[in-house]
């Protein structure tokens, strides 16, 4: 791991701790590298990508900046250096860890299914530099981070890292709940971690583990009960800076696929407030383990395919479900700036969902999937 540098405050040392358990490798060519990310059949992605492939989202990539990749053109947006040496924008990446996260949300690839391809190829990457390359950061850096992803709208934020709980950090957190922002962040790499790590342990935040090829808990992922879902953080191959590419092993890859599967139901469910859009990853994940929730899995294995096309009823009456393959309500996303009319345009159409319905949901205890459990229902 890299070594850290370390900030104080209030007595504690605090640091952020980005979570790839190896470097990069050399580059892989571009016409290699699709076959390589095995995660992409293991997701069913050529089947998701004809339900979703998270038009209109923004994903926030606080990290160690993007740098602008080939199969990323078109879909890096101007973001932010919150640290002195940045190159601007966000756009300079000298250790390959955030370029690997917003290749594995949002890469497109190019032309004859060539080049790394992400979760969400149509979502759009705000990249924000808060940590340097090979070193530990400062959590109020990470903190500034989340601030500018709420000012710019933001409709996701991933967070591949584990941090300490700072004041700041954790009141940016808290407001980037308040604005229905989507959280997705690590759980932790065993070693050096125990735990789940912070922001990951946070009420309200996707908490997320790891599995192997197999689909077996992977050894680097710790367990705890704030686990939420798990998703492939083995021998993730992804992008790099100066048009390489690079293999990874953690919990950072991991979130970086969930926080493109959450951009995938914001796109196809824009009215969902966050916590529902986490509803629909947990309800529909696949079991593994002993039945019901566990500390290595959570609620299961993401199942992409489910979590856009089940029928899955609201956790309470203040957000109902409308049927999957619906027509979106508003836009999804918008543009940099408008993250307040954005969440007040998914509150107000939520309502509005309700109104029409003339009914109320009790809430709902949320449940996975068991691997032989028949497939969701679905609406048609």
């Amino acid at each position: 791991m890299i070594a850290p540098l370390l900030t104080g405050l209030s007595g504690l040392a605090l640091a952020v701790t980005l979570l790839h358990a190896a470097p990069a490798t050399p580059p892989q060519n571009a016409d290699r590298i699709r076959d390589d990310q095995w995660h992409l059949s293991f997701l069913q992605i050529s089947q998701v990508h004809l339900l979703s492939e998270g038009s209109g989202v923004i994903v926030a990539v606080p990290d160690t900046g993007v740098d602008p990749h080939p199969d990323l053109r078109g879909n890096l947006l101007d973001g932010t250096d919150v640290i002195p040496g940045g190159g601007g924008k966000g756009h300079q990446d000298n250790d390959s860890h955030g370029t690997a996260m917003a290749g594995l949300i949002a890469a497109h690839g190019s032309t004859n299914s060539q080049g790394a391809l992400g979760i969400a190829p149509k979502a759009r990457i705000l990249p924000i530099f808060d940590t340097p390359a090979n070193r530990d950061g400062d959590p109020d850096a990470l903190a500034s981070g989340i601030e500018f992803a709420i000012a710019e709208g933001a409709d996701v934020v991933s967070i591949s890292a584990v941090a300490g709980a700072s004041v700041r950090l954790q009141q940016a957190i808290k407001a980037a709940k308040d604005a229905d922002i989507i959280l997705v962040a690590a759980a932790g790499n065993s070693p050096p971690d125990s735990s789940v790590g912070y922001p990951a342990s946070e009420e309200g935040v996707i908490a997320v583990g790891g599995v192997d090829r197999a689909g077996q808990h992977a050894a680097i992922s710790v367990t705890g009960p704030e686990i939420d879902v798990v998703a492939p953080a083995v021998d993730i191959y992804s992008t790099s800076y100066g048009g390489k590419y690079s293999k990874g092993t953690g919990t950072s890859s991991a979130t970086a696929i969930v926080a493109g599967a959450a951009a995938l139901i914001r796109s196809k469910y824009p009215y969902l407030p966050a916590r529902e859009v986490a509803h629909r990853l947990t309800a529909t994940a696949i079991d593994k383990g002993p039945p019901g929730r566990d500390d290595e899995y959570g609620y299961g294995v993401i199942d992409l395919v489910a979590a856009l096309t089940a029928d899955v009823p609201p956790l309470g009456f203040e957000s109902v479900s409308a049927p999957a393959g619906a027509a979106p309500s508003t836009a999804a996303g918008g543009q940099q700036g408008d993250g307040d009319s954005g969440a007040t345009a998914r509150g107000l159409a939520t309502l509005g969902v309700i109104l029409a319905a003339g009914v109320g949901w009790a809430v709902v205890a949320r449940r996975r999937r068991r691997g032989d459990d028949p497939p969701p229902r679905i609406s048609r």
